[in-house]
């Protein structure tokens, strides 16, 4: 059965961090994982963590499995909830086109799941109903996003942070990390006026921007850097905090967005007078002016989720009768063989044409006879009407 264990809506971030999974690790624990279920995805981001699993197994032993392989405390069990069945079909169909995220309709959930899909794939922890439906996903939030024209709309965490910089003034930015978020924050800065961007990695070469206001600078000299910047956007994957009190200007107002979970930054730096933080969560608290034309928007185009959930409900149902449609192509298989057999073997004595005549007559008889005898069998139980309507459909066929 597929199921999914995730964390509640509600949960704070100082418990968020708790479950956070960083992408280095993902692989290691998809591995384990895979070890008590038959297929397993793992979704970490800023804003969730959820386990898609496929196991036999449904009860509440699976879940605490599960939290004992992730090393995660078995008293947070609270702040979760399992789904099953159908309920996981359609929350990954509202996860993948944004209904589910804090910041309504985000543009970085689609990327975010096609990356946990493929490392699942690398890892070979799917291979079927998970498969299907995280293929499912992926293409419906294509086409939602798509069709419903959201695109033209785009908001996330780093295009906030980006314009409540703007909006207090900053025009000199530092950008800690350079993943999929840094990139993303970096696009956003230079689609406007700013006078300069550095851009702290580990290492250089995976910033590819040719503009002289961009300076890439060495991770560990970014403090040196502090003085000089309005905003520092961070974003990294860091299983520590990388902005520390001590290391920040005193007397220099400064705005810090700690777009990472677990965060970047200290908690100690939110006591400093001239520094203003917000998290992921404040982050995404903040009034968009576009909220309710982009909710407008998806719940006029709903219609694409509910016909991939459906469209993935039907796949699973025919997978539940698979083995008898093997064993149905079997039966033909036999009969056409023994049919073959004769004919191969009588060709040569007899008539060409009235042998296979003959063989083909007892093809359709073999069949139809049985179809005869089953209907007779039906009539004596009285259930003729249900077992007629049935052979009608494969039976009766206009040419």
């Amino acid at each position: 059965m597929i199921q999914l264990i995730g964390l509640k809506s509600d949960v704070k971030l100082e418990i968020r961090e708790k479950f956070s999974i960083i992408q280095k690790r993902c692989e290691n624990n998809l591995e384990n994982l895979k070890k008590i279920c038959d297929e397993v995805v793992i979704i970490s981001t800023c804003n969730r963590t959820e386990i898609y699993f496929n196991s036999k197994n449904y009860d509440e032993s699976m879940i605490m499995n599960i939290f004992e392989t992730l090393n995660w405390s078995k008293d947070l069990v609270g702040y979760t909830f399992h789904y099953k069945g159908e309920k996981v079909v359609r929350h990954i169909m509202d996860v993948v086109c944004g209904f589910q995220s804090l910041i309504l309709g985000e543009d970085q959930i689609l990327g975010q799941v096609k990356d946990a899909y493929e490392t699942a794939l690398k890892v070979k922890s799917i291979n079927k109903d998970l498969q299907r439906l995280f293929q499912s996903a992926i293409t419906c939030g294509k086409e939602f996003r798509t069709k419903s024209s959201l695109y033209k709309i785009p908001v996330s965490s780093s295009s906030i942070a980006v314009s409540e910089s703007r909006k207090h003034g900053a025009s000199r930015f530092m950008l800690l990390g350079f993943g999929e978020v840094g990139k993303l924050t970096a696009k956003y800065i230079l689609s406007g006026s700013f006078e300069t961007l550095y851009i702290a990695v580990r290492n250089p070469k995976v910033v590819d921007i040719e503009d002289k206001r961009v300076k890439v600078i060495s991770f560990d000299d970014r403090i040196n850097y502090y003085d000089d910047v309005h905003s520092i956007i961070s974003c990294t994957s860091a299983p520590h905090c990388v902005i520390r009190k001590s290391n920040l200007p005193k007397n220099k107002s400064l705005l810090i967005f700690d777009l990472a979970v677990p965060r970047d930054v200290e908690e100690e730096v939110s006591d400093m007078n001239n520094v203003s933080v917000y998290d992921i969560d404040k982050v995404s608290s903040i009034d968009d002016e576009n909220r309710k034309r982009r909710k407008e928007i998806m719940d006029g185009n709903r219609f694409i989720v509910n016909k991939y959930i459906g469209e993935f409900t039907e796949w699973q149902k025919i997978q539940d009768i698979s083995s008898e449609i093997v064993e149905l192509k079997k039966c033909g298989e036999r009969v056409y063989r023994n049919r073959f057999k004769t004919f191969k073997n009588k060709m040569n004595t007899k008539d060409a044409d009235k042998l296979a005549e003959t063989l083909l007559k007892s093809t359709s008889d073999a069949f139809v006879n049985r179809a005869i005898d089953v209907l007779k069998e039906e009539q004596l139980k009285g259930r003729v009407d249900d077992c007629m309507k049935i052979i009608k459909r494969i039976f009766y066929v206009v040419e």
